[in-house]
């Protein structure tokens, strides 16, 4: 019986990244699940295999090179045949000025975002290339296409990952590696907002006040599906998907 091919999703614990997952485990990968809080990966996969499905909790950091680095060891050291890397893991924390905002939270925005998705596409691109048919995703946002007040650092990582992707893309074109940029709008998951605001529901429930219908998890998750289901010589260089409701990062119908 041949294994199933390979496909890491980072920040699998929960929201875009917990979709994902089951997403590509439902089209037949073999899907390692990454995330900080093994709790909440280790149940993800029991759910995932006893759906019948293959999925593998691993707990990972990954701004921690060193165990990023251990991680590609063991799927190599293990014969896996790495097909797919979906760098989700990432995150806003605050939305403060410019003026005012806490560089902390910039510097852990860059280490997730952009430093995370480097580490990981690094340690993993040696395989997806031995693949012979590997694609990279990493998911950006609308914030890294277009600025809002308020998003300083969010949007200064997620323009850098967006083009992290677009050199990447420039830099390995002839290899068998493709690399997808996926950029959501807005998306009602159960973390991102109350994450961004320190816990306070109230602020995090703002976001979405009015707006009918914001993107799911699960939307988000069926169009990473789409795109890395498209045939091998088909590259979705850059999908942008928001919500009907959603113009732009700061035109939004609310309904009153």
């Amino acid at each position: 019986m041949t294994a199933a091919p390979v496909a890491v999703v980072t920040g699998a614990s929960s929201g875009i990244g917990a979709a994902t997952a089951r997403t590509l485990a439902a089209a037949g990968y073999h899907v390692f699940l990454t995330a900080r809080r093994k709790d909440r990966i280790e149940a993800l996969a029991t759910e995932l295999t006893e759906a019948g499905h293959q999925a593998t909790p691993y707990a990972l950091d990954v701004t921690d090179r060193d165990a990023v680095d251990a991680f590609a060891a063991s799927l190599d050291g293990a014969g896996r045949e790495v097909k797919v890397l979906v760098n989700n893991a990432g995150g806003a924390h605050g939305a403060d000025p410019v003026a005012s905002g806490d560089p902390a939270d910039w510097q852990r925005m860059y280490d997730t975002n952009v430093l995370g998705t480097l580490h990981v596409t690094q340690a993993l691109l040696p395989a997806l290339t031995a693949s012979g048919d590997g694609t990279v995703v990493v998911l950006s946002s609308t914030a890294g296409h277009g600025t809002y007040e308020g998003g300083g650092g969010y949007v200064a990582a997620k323009h850098a990952a967006h083009v992290l992707a677009e050199t990447l893309r420039l830099e390995i074109v002839g290899t068998p590696v493709r690399v997808i940029e996926i950029a959501p709008g807005l998306v009602k998951t159960e973390e991102f907002a109350t994450t961004r605001f320190r816990g306070d529901t109230e602020k995090a429930a703002k976001v979405y006040a009015g707006v009918a219908e914001p993107l799911t998890a699960e939307d988000v998750a069926d169009t990473i599906g789409w795109a890395v289901s498209r045939p091998s010589h088909v590259n979705i260089d850059l999908l942008i998907v928001r919500p009907r409701a959603q113009a732009s990062n700061t035109k939004l119908h609310r309904e009153h």
